[in-house]
């Protein structure tokens, strides 16, 4: 029987469920509730290493099949492709590809969320923060194009040809925890790192997205076995691991350091200012 409780996660590569709010997406497929990813593209620009390829015509066909394992893990009920290409990261000649999301005219970005939104019908949906994480420009794209979305998709004389209406009533931002960011960027320096160029590509300022603070207004804790579950999701993306040794491992101790709780900023309803932190994203859903 198909659960009345749908949530929906809208990113924008494979892997981005499972370094972003992979444990909340297991928690909550793990209690019943219909977990759906719209990914928005399939990773082509990601770097990956000659040996992964093997057996697969292209990396955005890799990516796919690790987004799938991950999938599994995490008790994903559908991924839906958006069918964008892969910007790569600011200044990337990828960002000028006839399909890259960045490139893409917004109003078309926002008509495919609103068609997915109508298609899944979602109480609850999550997306990036505005920074996209950790300033990617493809990630930026879509956490726009969700908000868009999030309020064209109950309106009728909005993309007609993308379903009836639908009105989704919960609306967050995935935020990833500060303190531990922090916390990483001093272990990186203790081991020689420069945290303002992490990433396989260096290409990643840790340090000054560390420094940007967002309000919290959700707090879920997550569980043991939602964050095991997110672990294995993360093995799945092999490809994207290699290279990254380093920050991984001090990313793990600040995880280990703090709550099994994912933080959530909320952007509709607009919150109260002084209300407690929610401790689930279904809470007043009707």
């Amino acid at each position: 029987m198909r659960s009345e409780r749908a949530l929906l996660f809208v990113g924008a590569h494979p892997d981005d469920e499972s370094f972003g709010p992979g444990a909340t997406l297991a928690k909550y497929a793990a209690e019943g509730v219909r977990v759906v990813y719209a990914c928005a593209t399939r990773g082509e620009a990601g770097t990956v290493d000659t040996p992964h390829l093997r057996g697969f015509g292209s990396v955005g066909d890799l990516r796919w099949a690790e987004l799938a394992c991950a999938a599994e893990q995490l008790g994903l009920a559908a991924v839906v492709p958006l069918g964008y290409r892969d910007s790569g990261m600011a200044g990337a000649p990828d960002n000028h590809h006839p399909r890259a999301l960045v490139a893409a005219p917004p109003e078309e970005v926002t008509r495919d969320v609103v068609g997915t939104i109508r298609a899944v019908r979602p109480q609850v949906v999550i997306t990036f923060d505005p920074l996209g994480g950790y300033r990617h420009p493809d990630h930026i794209a879509i956490h726009a194009a969700t908000v868009r979305a999030f309020h064209a998709a109950e309106d009728p004389h909005r993309f007609p040809g993308a379903g009836p209406p639908f009105r989704p009533q919960k609306l967050y931002f995935w935020v990833p925890r500060r303190a531990s960011l922090r916390l990483t960027v001093r272990v990186l320096r203790l081991l020689g790192r420069d945290p303002a160029r992490v990433g396989r590509n260096r290409d990643v300022d840790l340090a000054d997205i560390a420094a940007v603070e967002f309000p919290v207004h959700a707090r879920v804790r997550v569980g043991r076995g939602a964050v095991g579950q997110k672990h294995a999701a993360q093995a799945c993306h092999l490809s994207q691991l290699g290279g990254r040794g380093a920050v991984r491992r001090a990313l793990a101790l600040a995880a280990r350091c703090r709550a099994a709780r994912d933080l959530y900023m909320r952007a509709h309803p607009t919150p109260v200012a002084g209300s407690a932190a929610e401790a689930d994203l279904f809470e007043g859903v009707r």
